[in-house]
Order: structure tokens, then sequence, then C-alpha cells
């Protein structure tokens, strides 16, 4: 059943700690999972957090502590010395997320940590983990894994599972290598079980093997992840040598991190390095306030465009009632189209090569789109007329100029809306850039000019 924290619990568990009741505390934490003691230690103290990690098996506290918030985590390791960190926490840790905490430690606590660590081959894979790109297949690798040689048969293989077993968390499957240590290929373990024990594992073992290497962007190792619906993936160095693997838990962490830049720079402001609750009010300034005045300026630069049509506005005042209307109906028909087109990018089901096919396509939809308002915004003049004069005589001309300029505007704002992130992909740009606000700022100028543009042609006669 799915744990639920309720305040009756952590009044119950404070007034333990408080009493040092062991013995209550290890009750209701036994058939917990790491998440939810973790949900449980974001709402604690410190000394009350410590308290209680120190009831906790050794493994069990270190999966705590990756689960933990950043915040919290940072404030905990603080509490800690490098000794305790190291032989209680980063000892019972897989390599990748090992090296994913020492790496929030500041320099000098990190090299503490390390010097304290019993087991050196594993300080020494936490080092070379450390010194990859965190945005890459090497940061987010883990080097436990089981490997055997293409030479040795299903016996040997049983018997370096079962050496291994307490170094790899979950065995997906075993990887077969040459004499070089290059990845050769795949021991599913349903084959390993099935065959005999005397079968060879070049008989046995399957070359077709998917990987990446060391520095593949984590954001492509998601995605081959995805198309080959894999839950684990092996990864070599530049010699083709097998050097760790990537499970699906990581790559769940990539797409989060990765939607929540995306949907921050989609709402026209830079992503968030920490969560929001860690950052400032100052940090928080700074990643918004520089959109804001691109876009305000570029605001502005619908002021410049009207007043180009000052004469007509003037002459024809009714014409500025349908300003609002007509550049929010091209900023918004842009702003859905440049959303489905990040996304489509983002999960790999387009690329800049089908840029053709895509504004092909847009233009349709955007026509149709633009018929549709305009026939609604047409007759909207044109009902409204019946019922007052405040359009005066010429009210079929303005209810055509509105129905045309929305057809131009709408179809306009499609194709920005879906070329632009193109255009960004195309010269290494992040497409999320290409936000809603930032397309409908750009929709907005030019929505305008096409509006008067179509006024002068079809109320030539009375302007």
């Amino acid at each position: 059943m799915q744990f639920e924290l309720t305040s009756d619990f952590l009044l119950k568990l404070r007034e333990a700690i408080s009493a040092r009741n062991g013995a209550f505390v290890v009750e209701q934490f036994k058939e917990l999972y790491p998440p939810d003691i973790a949900e449980i230690f974001n709402e604690l103290e410190i000394e009350e957090a410590k308290y209680v990690y120190k009831q906790l098996d050794e493994q069990i506290a270190a999966d705590v502590l990756v689960e933990l918030d950043d915040d919290v985590r940072e404030e905990f390791l603080a509490s800690l010395t490098s000794k305790e960190i190291a032989e209680q926490f980063i000892d019972n840790m897989d390599s990748d997320d090992a090296a994913d905490v020492i790496a929030e430690l500041p320099d000098d606590v990190q090299d503490e940590v390390l010097s304290h660590m019993e087991d050196s081959e594993q300080a020494s894979d936490i080092v070379e983990l450390l010194n990859y790109n965190e945005n890459t297949a090497g940061g987010l690798m883990a080097t436990e894994l089981i490997r055997v040689h293409v030479n040795s048969n299903a016996i040997e293989c049983v018997r370096e599972i079962r050496e291994q077993a307490d170094n790899v968390e979950t065995i997906y499957a075993i990887y077969v290598v040459d004499d070089d240590e290059k990845l050769v290929g795949l021991l599913p373990l349903k084959k390993l079980i099935v065959s005999s024990t005397r079968s060879k594992v070049a008989e046995i073992y399957d070359p077709k093997i998917i990987s990446v290497k060391t520095n593949t962007d984590a954001e492509e190792v998601a995605n081959v992840m995805d198309k080959y619906n894999l839950v684990v993936l092996p990864v070599v160095d530049a010699l083709g040598r097998l050097v760790g693997r990537i499970t699906i838990d990581d790559i769940v962490d990539v797409r989060r991190e990765e939607e929540t830049e995306d949907v921050q720079r989609m709402a026209g402001m830079e992503a968030l390095d920490e969560p929001y609750m860690n950052m400032s009010i100052w940090g928080i300034l700074k990643k918004r306030a520089g959109w804001l005045v691109i876009l305000f300026l570029g605001e502005t630069l619908t002021a410049t465009a009207m007043g180009f049509f000052e004469n007509e506005i003037a002459k024809v005042v009714i014409l500025s009632l349908f300003v609002p209307l007509i550049i929010s109906s091209g900023g918004n028909t842009g702003s859905q189209a440049s959303t489905l087109v990040i996304r489509a990018l983002a999960l790999g089901e387009i690329t800049i090569r089908n840029w053709l096919t895509i504004i092909k396509r847009e233009i349709k939809v955007g026509f149709i789109l633009g018929l549709i308002l305009g026939l609604i915004g047409f007759l909207r003049v044109v009902v409204w007329s019946q019922f007052t004069s405040i359009y005066g005589p010429h009210w079929m001309e303005i209810g055509l100029t509105v129905g045309t300029s929305l057809i131009g505007v709408v179809l306009w704002g499609n194709i920005i809306g879906s070329l632009f992130p193109l255009i960004l992909k195309r010269f290494g740009f992040d497409p999320a850039v290409s936000s809603a606000p930032f397309v409908a700022t750009l929709v907005d100028i030019t929505g305008l000019i096409i509006y008067f543009s179509v006024a002068s042609l079809l109320l030539g006669s009375v302007l």
C-alpha cells in the first residue's frame, strides 16, 4: 500500500526521536521504501534526521540519501564528517549515485571523502565518473555490471554473477567482451538459464547489441532507450571497450530535467539551475528579467508598426477595436505550432530534415484554422451591424477586412511557429528558446502589418 505522510505520523515520530525511542523508529520504518523515508526526512530537522538515519540499515540509509531533495541533502551532508559520508553512505551506493552525491560537495570535502573510502577501486571509478560531463552518457553511467569473456562457458557465467551479485543492485543482462575488453555482444539471463551448463558463451550470446559512447549527449541516450524500449544500455569508450551501463531510472531523471528546462524556456525565461525553493529572489530575477526585457522591447515595435498606419486608424477608428483580436489570434496559433514542433523534436518524432513536410502540413492547417476564425470574425461584424451602427455604412468592408486579415495572420503565425524551432535547431540552439511568448511577440508585430495592409486594400475608397 502506498505510504501517506500525515501530521499525526510526524508528531508521533518526533516524540519518539525526542525520547530516543529507537525501537519505535525502527518499527515505523521497517516496511517503508527509501522514497517514503526520504519524504519523511524532508520534513525533519537535521538533528532529527541524523538520529533516524543511525537507526536505519546502511544500504537503506544510502538509498534514502539519493532520494532526498537537493537542499535537504546538501544541509544533511554538511552536518556530517567526510569519514561518515564515505563509510556510511558512499561505500553503499552504486558508482553513478556516489559520483552525483560527491559532485555536490565542496572540492576540499570531495578529496577528504575519497581518501576515506576503503575500496580504492570504487574510489578510482568515482573519480573517473566525475571527469565526465554530467550531461553525457559517461556522467550517467554506473560502472557496476556483469561481464564475461566470449570464450568462457555457462558455468563461468554463473560463477561471475555470484561473485559480483553484491556489487550489482539489479542484473538485467550479461555483457560479453573479447580479449581487449571490447563489447561484442549480450547474453540475456533467460538464454543463460535455458542453455546447457556446458554451452560456450560464443554459441549462445547475441552479437546484435545497441550501445552508446561515453560522450553521447544524455538526451540522445534517452532517445535511444525510448526507441528500442530498453531498460539498460551499455556504454563504451572511444575504442569500443565496455566501461559502464545506464539504467532506466537514470533516464527518467534525464527526461524530467529536460522537460522541466523546456517548459521553463517555453514560458519565456532561462531554465533554473536549482529547484524553485532553493533559488534566491535575485537568482529568479536574473532568470526572468532578461527575457522579459527582450519581449517588452519586441512588443514596443507593435507601437511602431501602428505608427505607420496612423492615418488609416484616424480615418477609420473602428479598425483599432479589432487589433487585440487580430494579434492574439496570430500569437495563439503560432504558440500552438511552436509547442507542437518543440515537443516533437524533443521526442525524436521529427528532425530538421523533415522541415519541408512540416511546413507543407502547417500551411494547410494554418489556412484551415484561418478560414474558421476568419469566418467567425466576419460573422461577428455582420451580426453586430444588424443591431448597432458602430461599424457605420461600411460594415461589410470592415467585416471582410477582419475575416481576410485573420486568415493571413493565422496562416503566418502557424508558419512562423512551426519554422522557428527548426531554424534554431539547425544552427545548434535549443528549440525551446523559440518559446510561446517569443513567437507571439514576433507574430504580433507582423500581424499588425498584415491587418492594416489588408485594410488599406479593402477600405481604400473609405481611407
